[in-house]
């Protein structure tokens, strides 16, 4: 019974792999709707990794930040979608 359980968790697993590497970016452009809103307090400090935002500023230019956490940490931007803008990246 046991063997079986565990034929199934990675049967299971396996499925969810599959479908998170089924990821199509022509499908999921950013959107305004998608907008996530910077808070107050900004922050002071951001892990240093890569997943990609584009950020909406105060002038209504778009430019990629490295993640939510950088782009909001500029008290210029607004907000950010996950995804990469087409235009020029973050300072």
């Amino acid at each position: 019974m046991i063997s079986i359980n565990k034929a199934m968790l990675l049967i299971f697993m396996s499925a969810l792999v599959s479908a998170c590497a089924s990821y199509d970016k022509k499908t999921a452009a950013p959107s305004i709707s998608k907008l996530t809103v910077c808070n107050e307090p900004r922050p002071q400090l951001c892990t240093r990794e890569y997943n990609p935002v584009c950020a909406t500023y105060k002038d209504g230019s778009k430019k990629t930040g490295a993640t939510g956490c950088t782009a909001c940490s500029d008290t210029d931007v607004v907000g950010y979608v996950m995804a990469a803008c087409a235009t020029a990246a973050v300072d």
